[in-house]
């Protein structure tokens, strides 16, 4: 069929299923916190755009698709859009730079407290489960302030950050966000992140805290015990715990290839012993098995056969339990490698240090509403990615029509699919705060 084209002045959007975060917004109170929010920088004149417009348009490009400044440019001439979430003007890729090189270390950490406590706020769980994690973010170039070469195993050699990210696991949100240079270890700086941490849950109780074998050291140690915080941390396998793995254990066999034992070890370092779960796995069994050789005994079929994996704790649960309770763990990488591919977490970088950090601290905060939404709207057994979100529920076309004085959104979609935005429409108004958990 061959056809020519024409144009229309109809304002038409290709997102109007960003209608459900609108109100989900509208319910947790954001624009009214971020009102009351002196530490802003506010325009100088009338003809600036709002801070609160600027953080939320920047999150809705988030949600569209962009992950760099000039992605951002997605949602600059949406007029419906616009009118979606009530701003006037939608700023462009340069305004958002503007904006965040106006915060200093200050700012930034009083945008962040706002933003994670705002969510946490909003949720009625009580008791949670934390996990804390570092990344390395790679950079190009030699402007941006605080990227420094240090560990890198994708990209040796090349510069980076290296923040740090706390996690809340049962609820899929990132409860903290620090970025570091990249010259920093995992445990750098960790008691002032972690304190900080807590006072953005203030209310809520840590069960357990999971922390991988960056941040194994007996700092870390003493320092969770003084906090009296039940804990679980993957162990470094220096060589005094190599060769106490190598002595004769008690190993029980819980599964095909799984051993499994119980100990009590004192590191020359440490003052007082802890408990150790150890764990090996047989290659030949499970090839794919996570875990370390013992490299002190390289050579020595034996022990090549096995990979593995030791935990200091101090609770009282059975060993299997221990291991069980660690590997649920792993899904704070399947949240940060999300933040990367769908939320630009390593790809929203400005020369300023601090500039970068409020971006990402912003990302974060769309990470989380998306989140939310997931959970208390969507109510899926599936977690979809924001990606997958975005064809199924957002990129859904409409236009206003104004009526007897009220604007009605004109929803494009098939029939048969009607019944389903409705019920999701009405849910997304309906909902109630704090948001609760559905123990049916």
């Amino acid at each position: 069929m061959k056809f020519d084209i024409s144009f229309t002045n109809k304002e038409i959007t290709p997102w109007s299923g960003l209608g459900f975060l609108r109100n989900m917004m509208d319910k947790m109170g954001v624009r009214d916190q971020l009102s009351s929010c002196h530490y802003l920088p506010f325009p100088s004149s009338n003809n600036g755009y709002s801070p609160i417009d600027i953080i939320e348009a920047f999150m809705v490009s988030i949600w569209c698709g962009a992950n760099r400044f000039l992605h951002t440019e997605i949602t600059r001439h949406d007029k419906v859009l616009s009118k979606i979430f009530g701003w006037k003007r939608t700023p462009a890729n340069d305004t958002y730079k503007r904006f965040f090189r106006k915060f200093d270390m200050e700012r930034s950490s009083n945008l962040s407290h706002t933003l994670f406590s705002m969510v946490f706020k909003s949720v009625d769980f009580k008791r949670l489960t934390l996990d804390c994690d570092s990344s390395i973010l790679t950079r190009y170039g030699d402007l941006q302030e605080g990227a420094q070469r240090g560990y890198n195993p994708k990209k040796p050699g090349r510069k980076s950050h290296h923040p740090l990210i706390a996690f809340v696991n049962d609820l899929k949100l990132v409860c903290n966000f620090w970025l570091r240079s990249g010259n920093t270890s995992a445990s750098n700086n960790f008691k002032a992140f972690l304190e900080d941490t807590l006072e953005k849950l203030k209310g809520k109780t840590v069960g357990l805290i999971r922390l991988d074998s960056g941040f194994y050291s007996k700092e870390v140690l003493e320092y969770l015990e003084q906090k009296v915080m039940n804990y679980i941390i993957a162990v470094r396998f220096y060589l005094p715990i190599q060769k106490m793995v190598a002595l004769d254990q008690n190993w029980l066999e819980i599964d095909e290839g799984i051993e499994i034992c119980d100990t009590e070890y004192q590191s020359p370092e440490w003052d007082v012993p802890r408990r150790l779960v150890i764990v090996r796995q047989r290659i030949k069994e499970r090839p794919k098995a996570a875990g370390k050789m013992l490299s002190l005994f390289e050579g020595t079929s034996f022990y090549y056969r096995y990979r593995y994996s030791a935990y200091v704790t101090n609770m009282d649960l059975a060993p299997a339990e221990i291991w069980r309770l660690y590997r649920q763990r792993a899904d704070s990488e399947n949240r940060i490698k999300e933040l990367k591919e769908d939320f630009g977490f390593d790809s929203f970088n400005l020369k300023d240090f601090y500039a970068t950090e409020a971006a990402l601290t912003v990302a974060m905060f769309a990470y989380n509403i998306m989140s939310l939404f997931r959970m208390f709207i969507l109510k899926s057994e599936v977690q979809h990615t924001l990606s997958t979100l975005r064809y199924k529920n957002f990129a859904i076309g409409a236009f206003f029509q104004k009526h007897k004085g009220k604007y009605i959104l004109k929803i494009a979609l098939a029939k048969q699919r009607r019944k389903w935005f409705t019920g999701l429409w009405n849910t997304s108004n309906s909902v109630q705060l704090p948001f609760k958990i559905s123990t049916a």
